[in-house]
């Protein structure tokens, strides 16, 4: 019988603190693919010593980068990871079972987050399913920007084992993280037409994230990992709404120019 074959795909850039744990915990696979945009720290070479097969691509976003390396496995099976995800060895065993065995051609994957030093289990956090596994044949592509999704011919299973997340991993790291990505929020709201800006539009995303986050989410649960998590999204909230105002006003004025 032929053996069923599991490619990694892992996206990267400066993850030199990072990579070594996410690599280890997948050196079992048959194919480990690393599609880098332009590493300058010890990334590469920690890569090389899993016999990672590595590819440079430039930055076009992230689906795009998924799909063009996506065409570079050979495995009948591909599992997307990030960088500071790492597979635990349920899910190892789980996707050497399912791979083998299965009636579905993808597979979303419960995540447990680790947020300052935390395993979150509330406030939205758990269990954060990810579309991450699908049958090579089934692939249809990435799609979206930022909140990037897997679309795939066929049907989606889920399966219980998690995907060990280490996301915000310090307050410097939220914020820095926060200035980066809540850019692309913004454009996403300008493309889609969103009301100007008043006033009056910040304060209700606001509350409404931190009320979602700390009483429906039940975040207090977390302690105080937990509610500094629920005002930290509350105010990535602000600065969404603050960089599409700032976006809206920058418009305006070249029009008017």
């Amino acid at each position: 019988m032929k053996k069923i074959k599991l490619s990694i795909v892992i996206a990267t850039k400066n993850e030199q603190e990072m990579i070594k744990d996410c690599l280890e915990s997948v050196k079992w696979v048959d194919e480990i693919i690393l599609i880098d945009c332009g590493s300058t720290d010890e990334t590469i070479q920690i890569a090389k010593n899993y016999r990672a097969k590595i590819f440079f691509h430039p930055w076009y976003g992230f689906s795009k980068q998924k799909n063009w390396a996506f065409r570079r496995a050979i495995g009948d099976w591909v599992l997307f990871l990030d960088a500071d995800e790492r597979v635990t060895l349920e899910l190892k065993e789980e996707l050497q079972n399912v791979i083998s065995n299965t009636e579905y051609v993808a597979y979303d994957i419960p995540r447990l987050n680790n947020i300052l030093g935390k395993d979150m289990h509330f406030g939205g956090w758990y269990p954060d399913y990810q579309r991450r596994l699908v049958k090579k044949k089934s692939f249809k592509k990435w799609q979206g920007e930022l909140h990037e999704q897997m679309l795939v011919y066929g049907r989606v299973g889920k399966l219980k084992s998690n995907i060990y997340h280490l996301t915000h991993r310090g307050l410097s790291w939220m914020v820095e993280k926060s200035i980066v990505y809540t850019k692309y929020e913004a454009e996403e709201l300008l493309k889609g037409g969103h009301p100007k800006m008043a006033w009056w539009r910040f304060f209700r995303p606001m509350a409404q994230e931190f009320f979602y986050r700390l009483i429906i989410k039940s975040g207090w649960r977390d302690g105080i990992v937990g509610l500094i998590e629920a005002i930290y999204q509350s105010f990535n909230k602000f600065l969404v709404y603050a960089r599409l105002w700032e976006m809206q006003e920058y418009k305006k004025r070249k029009n008017e120019l």
